[in-house]
């Protein structure tokens, strides 16, 4: 039994925007920074800087916000072969108002600011990589924003079972209830209602 290559998986998603050479792929992996978080432990809390972009390996993780009343108000999920990171922190190296937390036991990998300054002098393409990964994140919010004023709770949660179907055994009726913008209570009155379990 061949032993798993921990950098296959984040090799194959940067090949989805460059062509590295055998040199050039061994550079980046010896940039990454290995890391394992057990459930519910943080990857990054409110207030701290954002020194890393990182990798989902394997597991799941969750980025959010907490309102005044303490509520959390989640933005993203980050499955297996996506990125995360609190964006405007690791550009502008100030504190962020994120957390994000695993979900379950996860394995990452982690590129830090001042390796992505390195690799981005040393190999100069993957400027278009993390462009592109920029540019998805992007518009993957905006689309958020657009559903949230055009779309009902129950069409919310249509588009999100279609579109991570990998990601519901994974979450909470809870967790699913705030990314999508309503109360748990809400959440579970609408699943009887419509019969949506």
């Amino acid at each position: 039994m061949r032993n798993h290559d921990p950098f296959e998986l984040i090799l194959a998603n940067i090949g989805r925007h460059i062509s590295l050479t055998p040199e050039e792929s061994s550079y980046f992996t010896r940039l990454l920074k290995p890391g394992q978080y057990a459930r519910k432990e943080f990857l990054l809390r409110e207030g701290a800087v954002c020194a890393d972009f990182t990798f989902i390996v394997s597991g799941c993780m969750k980025s959010y916000l907490l309102d005044q009343q303490g509520k959390e108000h989640i933005l993203t999920f980050a499955a297996p072969d996506w990125w995360i990171a609190d964006i405007n922190s690791f550009i502008s190296g100030k504190p962020g108002n994120l957390f994000i937390q695993a979900i379950n036991d996860t394995i990452t990998l982690a590129l830090s600011r001042r390796n992505q300054e390195i690799l981005l002098r040393e190999i100069p393409q993957f400027e278009r990589c993390f462009r592109i990964l920029t540019e998805r994140a992007f518009a993957a919010s905006l689309q958020r924003n657009i559903d949230a004023m055009s779309l009902s709770a129950v069409e919310r949660l249509e588009k999100f079972r279609q579109q991570y179907p990998y990601l519901l055994p994974l979450l909470s009726d809870q967790e699913i209830a705030s990314y999508i913008g309503v109360t748990p209570s809400f959440f579970s009155r609408m699943l009887k209602k419509h019969d949506l379990k």
